[in-house]
């Protein structure tokens, strides 16, 4: 479960006073998801999300996060608005932390899609570059290749056996990843489009959530982290035609430039990368206090095996 801070009900309503929301009826602990903690919240007549937003998530980020998500929901994008506070703000502190009250959208994420929801996903991301494409906010990769070396150093000064080995898989392939993304189209990206960050509803998508990586960046990148996401199982083998699938719905939205196709697979190298270092840090430096359990590095690595010969 995801809870890093609990919250009383008690709290909760302290918190609520400052919003226009009625009374609390119920407070629920949400056990998704890896970087927050999330509450569903209900008040009379309504359901919410409670985010508290724990340490990997800069505070100064939450006007780019919660504004890129206000934009899309105003353009008719399946995207959670934030809610005001009475001081026209969004953001206050419960516990410590930063925190925010989030639109509840309905629907749930699916564990074993089918390849015409996987195509309906690609769709979907599709839609968010072009509808994303003038907000104005801008905001740098919290999780790009600086990231990615400082983790890589981190976890270097204490790795052993399989995790030492995981770290030198990586590093031989960010040695063939400099530079790893040139003259390529940017613009604002969820740039953690997982499964379990798309709602599905009677068989179309229902809510985009979890942009609390988004960011400004390359176009094509969010694409391929979205394919190694949706292409592959939980122990990182390729789902039969997933990738072309997913692939497929993105370009009917959004047809990729040469330039953009030409640079998919080291561009499906980098968000192996990527993903294999935070869950690998994760991994080796886990507190065991905390309700959540690591994911597994290696999955993710095994992708770039494959990017690599796509």
């Amino acid at each position: 479960m995801a809870v890093f801070t609990p919250v009383s009900d008690g709290e909760a309503e302290a918190f609520l006073s400052d919003y226009d929301l009625g009374d609390l009826v119920a407070l629920h602990p949400i056990a998704e998801g890896v970087e927050n903690t999330n509450y569903r919240l209900e008040t009379v007549g309504a359901r919410h999300v409670l985010t508290l937003f724990e340490a990997r998530t800069d505070a100064g980020s939450l006007p780019f996060c919660l504004g890129l998500t206000d934009h899309l929901a105003a353009r008719g994008y399946p995207a959670p608005r934030p809610v005001r506070r009475r001081d026209g703000g969004w953001v206050g502190t419960l516990n410590g932390r930063p925190a925010a009250v989030i639109e509840w959208l309905g629907g749930a994420w699916l564990r074993d899609p089918s390849a015409s929801e996987v195509e309906a996903a690609g769709a979907m991301l599709a839609r968010l570059h072009l509808a994303a494409a003038d907000f104005p906010v801008p905001r740098e990769n919290p999780v790009g290749p600086d990231a990615w070396r400082t983790l890589a150093d981190r976890c270097a000064t204490v790795a052993t056996g399989e995790d030492h080995a995981i770290l030198d898989e990586v590093e031989a392939i960010l040695a063939r990843l400099d530079p790893w993304a040139e003259d390529l189209l940017t613009g604002p990206i969820h740039a953690d489009y997982f499964p379990d960050n798309v709602l599905f509803a009677n068989g179309a998508v229902s809510g985009v959530i979890d942009f609390y990586f988004g960011c400004t960046g390359v176009l094509a990148y969010d694409l391929a982290v979205a394919l190694s996401a949706w292409g592959f199982d939980g122990a990182g083998r390729p789902i039969p035609g997933a990738v072309e699938a997913f692939r497929r719905g993105y370009e009917s939205v959004r047809p990729l430039t040469p330039a953009e196709s030409a640079a998919l697979p080291r561009l499906g190298q980098a968000a192996a990368v990527r993903f294999t270092l935070t869950r690998l840090h994760d991994r080796i430096f886990h507190d065991p206090t905390k309700l959540v359990t690591p994911k597994d590095p290696a999955a993710f690595l095994r992708r770039a095996a494959w990017w690599a010969e796509a």
